[in-house]
């Protein structure tokens, strides 16, 4: 998937500004939602199992240090240009989250060359210490998105945050660009994803797109994927996909 998301300047008119976090922190809370559910019902004494386990869970805390790196690097710089020190409290959370990152991939790594006689000890200390990462971090995410965001519409347009929004997408890689919309295509409302869809489509190369539907498709029941379409103007036939 070589073609960056369009975010919606609203969401039928539920959002009122621009909102940098609400769509990317609705992916990572359903991300570490289902990694977390996943150490948790594990059986460390099947190497498979483990294995794909803790396999997800390595793929979670890249996500994560990916999304501490682009907040960094673009959106507290905004904040900092025209809110000086409002960017302070979070910044300290996030090198306090990446040193937790590391502490949880030492403990997987930890885990995958342990004995199976120890496994079920060191897999349930895995467990408990990502629950407590999860906590903090939806925590965290609620920071942002109240206090970020009163500071960010107190001091820049809407044109302004979509500039933001653009350079922050622009610079992500299309391996975690599809992993970002595997979590965030069951994750949003309908409208936030048909915005987001309809802005895609109109961004995108039609091949990129079809990619990228493909994609969401596979992450929707039924009955949520028919009403996508719909909405779309896809037609209804299962393997076909039009581009307007």
């Amino acid at each position: 998937m070589s073609a960056v998301f369009e975010m919606p300047r609203t969401v039928a008119g539920t959002l009122p500004r621009v909102d940098l976090y609400a769509t990317i922190h609705k992916a990572l809370r359903a991300f570490m939602a289902d990694t977390m559910g996943r150490v948790g019902s594990m059986d460390a004494t099947d190497d498979a199992d483990m294995q794909a386990t803790l396999g997800q869970l390595s793929a979670l805390t890249q996500q994560l240090r990916a999304h501490l790196h682009h907040e960094n690097s673009f959106v507290h710089p905004a904040l900092e240009a025209r809110s000086q020190g409002s960017s302070c409290r979070i910044g300290q959370e996030h090198e306090e989250h990446r040193a937790s990152l590391d502490a949880l991939d030492a403990e997987a790594a930890a885990l995958a060359r342990a004995p199976r006689a120890q496994r079920e000890r060191l897999a349930l200390r895995l467990y408990r210490h990502l629950a407590l990462f999860v906590a903090e971090n939806l925590q965290h995410m609620h920071i942002e998105e109240t206090a970020h965001n009163q500071a960010l519409w107190a001091s820049y347009t809407d044109e302004e945050l979509m500039a933001v929004h653009e350079q922050l997408v622009s610079s992500i890689a299309p391996q975690e660009m599809a992993q970002v919309l595997y979590w965030m295509a069951p994750a949003l409302s309908h409208i936030e994803l048909s915005e987001m869809l309809i802005g895609m489509r109109a961004g995108m190369p039609a091949p990129a797109f079809e990619q990228a539907l493909d994609l969401v498709r596979s992450r929707l029941s039924t009955p949520r994927w028919d009403k996508l379409a719909r909405t779309l103007g896809l037609p209804q036939q299962p393997g076909l996909v039009a581009v307007h």
